[in-house]
């Protein structure tokens, strides 16, 4: 029995199709991301399981139950919204037992809740403190205390570290991926940072217009990538793209560029007439002179320092090209290269219909 099951789920806001014949099983205890850009359908999916929005076609069940027409409160699961959405009039305290008291539980249990959901996020010595005397990080720590006093099978997150800063986003993410190690619940989280989902995710759904574009682990997702779109969002930068045409095993690309396939991962019996050659830039080694069929001429444009690496900016074939390096290997603007690319790394796309060849 699948832990959350989505099962041919449309929806349409008048003419609007936002969900198209959905389709998601998420395990029990596992750790989904729902990742894509904005109007992709991401939040208005989670809002769907959470009962928050009526479905035009389908069904959703919750550990067996169909929940498609069950109000939220008894669908067994707990929500953290993008905002904190605290009652800046009560105390963390009162924030986080609220929902209980108006449950109706015992005192003693809701005691006992609150103060274990205290000790999972750090937030005890807050408990006397109301929202306006905590920081960001306190505040989301907080709306996710008050999901987690509800002792729900499954936990929806909606972007709730969007409104962090960034040294706060890596803190509240470590502690997200401790909170998940710690219960095994499920988690099904909603984000368009990418970074977010390969470190948090068990299994990232990649989705694009109401539709799931690839569904797999993060290392499948990055290195991997099922479309044309999925590659160029996935990765900071993202994948360099050369287009050409790929005749017996050998890539045809501009201003006479070839380059030999061989150890490419799907076989280099892939002729197309139409596509494109994609590699991350950590997937170029930079080498002093020219292999035939195996390197491309580039001259370096713009040198960009990471600190930890830098960014190499190049003119190669025609097109712009981005390669990481040591901080140690960085070039002058006008130096003339030779990148040498893993052919066993890269992905191939057939031009037309934007597939992984």
């Amino acid at each position: 029995m699948h832990s959350v099951s989505v099962k041919n789920v449309s929806l349409n806001f008048g003419a609007a199709s936002v969900l198209k014949n959905m389709n998601l099983d998420v395990e029990e205890g596992e750790f989904i991301v729902l990742l894509g850009p904005s109007g992709c359908g991401k939040s208005t999916l989670l809002n769907c399981l959470a009962g928050l929005l009526e479905l035009s076609e389908g069904q959703i069940f919750i550990k067996g139950k169909n929940v498609t027409w069950a109000e939220p409160s008894e669908r067994g699961i707990g929500m953290v919204f993008q905002s904190y959405a605290l009652y800046p009039q009560m105390t963390v305290r009162g924030n986080l037992s609220f929902g209980l008291k108006i449950a109706g539980l015992p005192k003693e249990e809701i005691q006992k809740r609150v103060e274990r959901a205290s000790e999972i996020l750090q937030i005890g010595p807050l408990l006397d403190r109301k929202p306006g005397a905590l920081s960001g990080g306190q505040r989301q720590r907080v709306a996710i205390g008050r999901a987690l006093v509800r002792d729900v099978d499954v936990f929806l997150f909606d972007e709730p570290l969007s409104n962090l800063d960034a040294k706060l986003r890596g803190e509240l993410r470590v502690e997200i991926k401790r909170l998940h190690e710690r219960l095994k619940n499920t988690m099904v989280y909603v984000t368009h940072d990418q970074i977010e989902a390969l470190t948090l995710a068990d299994r990232i759904a990649v989705m694009k217009g109401g539709v799931i574009q690839q569904l797999d682990d993060p290392q499948t997702i990055y290195n991997r990538p099922s479309n044309l779109f999925v590659a160029g969002f996935i990765g900071s930068p993202s994948m360099n793209m050369l287009h050409g045409e790929i005749k017996n095993g050998v890539f045809h690309g501009k201003d006479d560029l070839l380059v030999d396939l061989r150890g490419y991962e799907g076989g280099t019996q892939v002729d197309r007439a139409k596509a494109i050659l994609g590699f991350r830039p950590e997937h170029i080694t930079i080498v002093d002179t020219a292999e035939p069929g195996r390197t491309i001429p580039a001259i370096v444009e713009i040198d960009e320092h990471l600190g930890a690496d830098a960014l190499l900016w190049l003119e190669a074939a025609g097109q712009q090209v981005c390669v990481r390096i040591p901080v140690e290997g960085r070039l002058a603007a006008g130096t003339k290269v030779h990148l040498r690319l893993d052919m066993g790394k890269a992905s191939i796309f057939d031009s037309v219909n934007e597939q992984r060849v």
